[in-house]
């Protein structure tokens, strides 16, 4: 089938291919047009065609076998269009059998099912096809695409759930040789900080952050793109916590590649004698959730043999099973003021962000009085990443989260957050954070499924100050439309999402801007095979 366009441009005739000839000439009176205007002026019309033989195909199935390709197209479009005012006639066969359940007998994959659509446009130009017969081929062909690309999608979320949760060797590997180190060499086992340096840890006068992990090289990129960045690095002061199986390697690394003059302090839970005295209510809690999780999700295995939930369900299921949620380090953070009783004001970061500005100005917001500074996420241009609400992490079919609180009130973010402890003390928000930890445990976690936010939504609720999106950007961890100019523009960058930018399953665009703070000349570094790419 080919155009064969007047030169007037006053009608439009489709020929059949032999009789015509290797080229259209296009011309209006004596002007010629350009070759932009052929070429788009072609193009409109091959999509013109393509839709009238889509629209032509139930009326020739319907034994209408003969039909000019614009009043067909003036009969579907409906009446006054084209000239004609003729009725539609979709056979009502065609929807009875679109609209009927689908049987499994139907989807299972065979013979009589085509499987592209090459195929099936073939099967219905060879045979006398009546309308059933095509809307029954069509619902199963679907039917079965469906189910393939929700098979396809759910393995890819159980293969990015296994390979966010586990421990990459190359990690391993640096935390085993710095763990060596630290028993072996005396450089790598120094004070931190020194003593002249202690009482800084304690003075409000300098700019104090806080960051728990016990992934050694994320935090080493959290650390020096906060200092590089710092138009007064001699004036911070970056807490670290860890476990205590990291801290000997974390040690061990900033006593060997130290970030003067910014002060680093590293310290295990241990070292922490509001932890080591009587109960702690984040560990009880921490234990609690881990038993009942492992007792009513029944493992990976189980949520991916759901047939019955969508993809997306399945995902956070499978996200919500990742140790970090129930990790000590990702809890600890709702005891800022009791870890550091002489602080007034703190910054606290997460190991997966990267500080691409200096944040001293952070010191010079007023909060009017509330606890919490965050970026809120329910508003911004990337509809993907800022459009989260309450109800995008509550469950407000529970009638417990539903008489407390509105489903479209905007949520905020964990990540770089500034916390007045002063004003915190002030309150209960600690006490409110294990009561809501403490009913979703009794509720089979039903109020909500993933880590630690949702209940620091509730806890904080009417204490968050909602501070400029410019010092938090989300999303490079989960979804790669962020543009590197857009990251690049950001205050701070965060990889939240399973795709951490020290993982294979790293966004590959995204990734430079995170190892640009990893010495890869390092002798730990080389040692252990960790590359940039």
């Amino acid at each position: 089938m080919q155009l064969h366009i007047s030169p007037s441009l006053r009608h439009v005739t489709v020929l059949p291919a032999k009789g015509v000839r290797e080229f259209i000439k296009v011309k209006i009176g004596s002007r010629r047009l350009s070759y932009r205007m052929v070429f788009y002026s072609l193009l409109f019309f091959t999509f013109l065609l393509r839709f009238v033989f889509v629209l032509t195909a139930v009326d020739t199935i319907d034994g209408e076998t003969r039909c000019s390709t614009l009043g067909c197209l003036g009969k579907k479009l409906g009446p006054k269009v084209l000239g004609r005012r003729l009725e539609a006639t979709v056979p009502e066969v065609i929807y009875q059998v679109l609209e009927d359940p689908a049987n499994q007998s139907e989807i299972e994959p065979g013979p009589e099912i085509p499987q592209t659509l090459e195929d099936f446009v073939a099967e219905m130009k060879d045979g006398q096809t009546d309308a059933k017969t095509f809307a029954v081929k069509l619902k199963a062909m679907v039917t079965l695409f469906e189910q393939r690309t929700r098979t396809a999608k759910i393995q890819e979320y159980l293969y990015r759930h296994v390979a966010s949760s586990s421990i990459p060797k190359q990690l391993h590997c640096l935390a085993l040789r710095l763990a060596n180190e630290h028993s072996t060499n005396s450089n790598a086992r120094l004070q931190l900080p020194s003593a002249e340096f202690v009482p800084a840890l304690v003075d409000n006068s300098f700019f104090h952050f806080v960051l728990a992990s016990d992934n050694v090289l994320a935090t080493s990129v959290v650390a020096s793109s906060l200092v590089q960045n710092s138009l007064r690095p001699e004036r911070v002061v970056l807490h670290i916590i860890t476990d205590r199986k990291t801290y000997y390697p974390m040690q061990a690394w900033f006593s060997l590649h130290p970030l003067t003059p910014a002060i680093i302090e590293v310290k295990a839970l241990h070292h922490f004698d509001w932890l080591t005295k009587g109960k702690v209510p984040v560990l009880e809690a921490m234990e609690k959730d881990q038993k009942v999780r492992s007792q009513f999700r029944g493992g990976s295995s189980a949520i991916v043999a759901n047939n019955t939930e969508q993809p997306k369900v399945i995902a956070a299921k499978l996200q919500a099973l990742s140790p970090k949620y129930n990790s000590v380090m990702n809890h600890i953070r709702i005891h800022l003021p009791e870890l550091y009783p002489s602080l007034k004001k703190v910054v606290f970061l997460d190991d997966d962000i990267v500080v691409q500005t200096d944040l001293s100005p952070l010191w010079d917001i007023d909060m009017n009085g509330k606890v919490n500074g965050a970026v809120e996420t329910c508003i911004g241009e990337d509809k993907y990443v800022m459009s989260k609400k309450f109800k995008s992490y509550l469950n407000f079919s529970h009638p417990l989260i539903a008489k407390n609180f509105n489903p479209n009130e905007c949520a905020w973010a964990y990540g770089m957050n500034i916390f007045d402890l002063d004003a915190w003390r002030k309150t209960n928000i600690s006490q409110k954070y294990h009561h809501w930890i403490e009913e979703n445990i009794k509720s089979d976690l039903s109020l909500w499924q993933l880590g630690t936010l949702p209940p620091s939504l509730i806890a904080f609720h009417g204490h968050t100050y909602a501070i400029d999106p410019f010092w938090h950007m989300l999303g490079l961890g989960y979804q790669e439309n962020t543009t590197v100019a857009d990251a690049e523009s950001a205050g701070v960058i965060h990889f939240n999402g399973r795709a951490k930018p020290w993982l294979d399953i790293a966004f590959s665009q995204l990734r430079p801007l995170w190892t640009k703070y990893v010495n890869f000349s390092d002798r730990f570094i080389k040692g252990c095979h960790i590359r940039a790419s």
